[in-house]
């Protein structure tokens, strides 16, 4: 669409033939339509009952999840206000770990009673600031309705990890794994100078492995690497080894520049062989003479290398990966070397090195107290079990980590989002003007999440809602949908917990996405603003039939 103005009989054009424009309630419409699909397509996946979305990728790759950023992430989302409420689930999966689901529909539903009040011809300014409110004092409301926690509270923490798994693919083994999740977080947990409890996740490591149960993952005190012996002849098992790390290769080192040899005779060449396994023999015979009984190498190692490394007695693997070889240096106390030169005794780390024929996993575990770092080992039957129990895995080992450093936690099963929506709606009565809708608005959103979570178990969600409330308002502040039986229970005393900080981060996100985009009273872009780079029915000038493409996109999408 082009805008001109006359100026001397002369056309001024300001925005080109091809570009589109939409404003004011049309802009408005358009973007909170964009954004509730979004938060639609992935609210089926809330809660226990959630149902599992199937993501096919254009290399026919195939991803069976109900974890909500993993979704967002995969599908192919061709709209622009879409993936700002997209930013809202990684804002909360990188603050959080857990709880995206959760934060998208809430900021859908936002826009959606923001629709409402639209209607109304309330102001979007007035309703920013009545969203804004409403959330400062949800966050306030959250912290007087949260629970210390002991970080030694194994029980507690252990119900927070089942609460996070509960609905995943992790379920089914739950009281293992959340047993184990426990374990690995107060395995990484110090106690800081400052007085702080920190918990260091980088030293947790994950490995999967298929063919075998859930039930039979473990928390190993080390680390696995997933590579075999380089060598028939070498050790399976050292105990309290002397470890080498080393990101160079053991081979014969190639020149830096093509050449070429013209050779006279068999035994010009021989001189050549005997020279190469001299120089390999020289390597090997370094790293022996350095104390070294196990050689983790990044890269590769010859053959002959091999064969003399069995020699000596000393177990190796090559083409270990770079993560591992990091992670490694921890739980060894070792350096990572890359010069066999610079080798000797202080850059070597400690471990009990022992490989597993049956799992084809060497085990290192770390000998000295100042080294930490603990992997876990996860099974499932298949690649899509473990890829689904992994994600599972690591939210609850966000949403433990994040309990024991916040030490406050929630009763969950919509119990929190009813009693801080009960509050907010009492102190909606002291906001004058306008605004004042708007908190009861946000109110209303926040109860999206129990009425979700009865739709996704088969119940009537209004009766659920009536329920929740009543039982609010008698006192009852942890009382929550049990979505198994369809009964209001106390969710805390039945071990549904969630982390407070997850709750907040949640609300702020979803807050400030919904605020962005109500904002927004003009939508101006050069061409289509599909990156299909379809054009749109109406032609160039037709700016309703480009934006209807726009959400066409979406459409496609879910």
């Amino acid at each position: 669409m082009s805008q001109q103005q006359q100026m001397g009989g002369q056309p001024m054009i300001i925005l080109g033939e091809d570009s589109q424009r939409m404003k004011d309630r049309d802009a408005q419409s358009h973007n909170i339509a964009a954004a509730k699909a979004v938060a639609e397509s992935v609210r089926s996946t809330l809660g226990p009952k959630g149902m599992d979305k199937m993501l096919v990728s254009s290399m026919g790759d195939i991803t069976v999840t109900n974890d909500g950023v993993t979704i967002l992430q995969e599908m192919d989302i061709d709209n622009p206000t879409a993936e700002m409420i997209v930013q809202v689930a990684e804002t909360q999966e990188d603050e959080a770990g857990d709880g995206t689901t959760t934060a998208v529909s809430v900021a859908g539903e936002l826009l959606k009673n923001a629709e409402d009040l639209l209607e109304q011809d309330i102001h979007p300014t007035a309703m920013i600031k009545g969203f804004h409110l409403a959330s400062d004092r949800a966050r306030e409301e959250i912290d007087n309705v949260a629970y210390d926690v002991d970080s030694e509270d194994t029980e507690l923490l252990k119900q927070v990890a089942e609460t996070s798994m509960t609905g995943k693919g992790a379920e089914l083994e739950k009281d293992v794994l959340a047993q184990l999740v426990v374990d690995a977080v107060q395995a990484v947990t110090v106690d800081a100078e400052s007085g702080e409890t920190i918990v260091d996740l980088e030293y947790v490591n994950t490995e999967t492995q298929t063919g075998r149960s859930a039930g039979e993952s473990e928390l190993l005190n080390g680390a696995v690497v997933d590579k075999s012996p380089a060598h028939e002849e070498m050790p399976r098992a050292v105990e309290d080894a002397n470890v080498l790390l080393i990101n160079e290769a053991i081979e014969i080192e190639d020149t830096d520049a093509d050449a070429s040899l013209q050779l006279d005779s068999p035994d010009q060449l021989q001189t050549f062989i005997d020279k190469e396994e001299e120089q390999l023999k020289e390597k090997v015979d370094a790293i022996a003479e350095a104390g070294a009984d196990v050689v983790l190498c990044q890269k590769g190692i010859d053959d002959l290398a091999e064969h003399f490394l069995a020699k000596e007695g000393i177990l190796a693997a090559s083409r270990v990966k770079k993560s591992d070889l990091s992670f490694l240096r921890e739980v060894t106390g070792g350096d990572v070397v890359s010069d066999i030169d610079a080798i000797e005794e202080a850059t070597l780390g400690s471990a009990n090195v022992e490989y597993d024929d049956a799992d084809e996993l060497f085990y290192v575990e770390g000998l000295d107290d100042h080294t930490h770092g603990v992997t876990l080992l996860l099974r499932g039957s298949t690649e899509h079990v473990v890829d689904e129990l992994e994600r599972g895995i690591g939210d609850a080992l966000d949403v433990v980590a994040q309990t024991v450093s916040d030490g406050r936690v929630l009763a969950g099963g919509g119990a929190v989002e009813v009693e801080v929506a009960r509050r907010v709606r009492e102190y909606a009565d002291s906001v004058s003007g306008r605004e004042q809708l708007a908190v009861e608005a946000f109110a209303d959103a926040l109860e999206l999440v129990p009425r979700v979570l009865a739709e996704n178990a088969g119940l009537d969600s209004i009766d659920t809602l009536v329920d929740l409330r009543a039982a609010h308002d008698d006192g009852d502040e942890t009382a929550g949908l049990n979505v198994f039986s369809g009964d209001v229970v106390d969710t805390f005393e039945a071990g549904v917990v969630e982390p407070a900080h997850a709750k907040q981060q949640g609300i702020s996100s979803a807050t400030e996405a919904a605020n962005l985009v109500l904002k927004i009273d003009d939508i101006i872009a050069a061409g289509d603003l599909s990156t299909e780079g379809e054009e749109p029915e109406g032609g160039p000038g037709g700016a309703p039939g480009g934006m209807g493409g726009m959400g066409g996109g979406m459409g496609g999408m879910m």
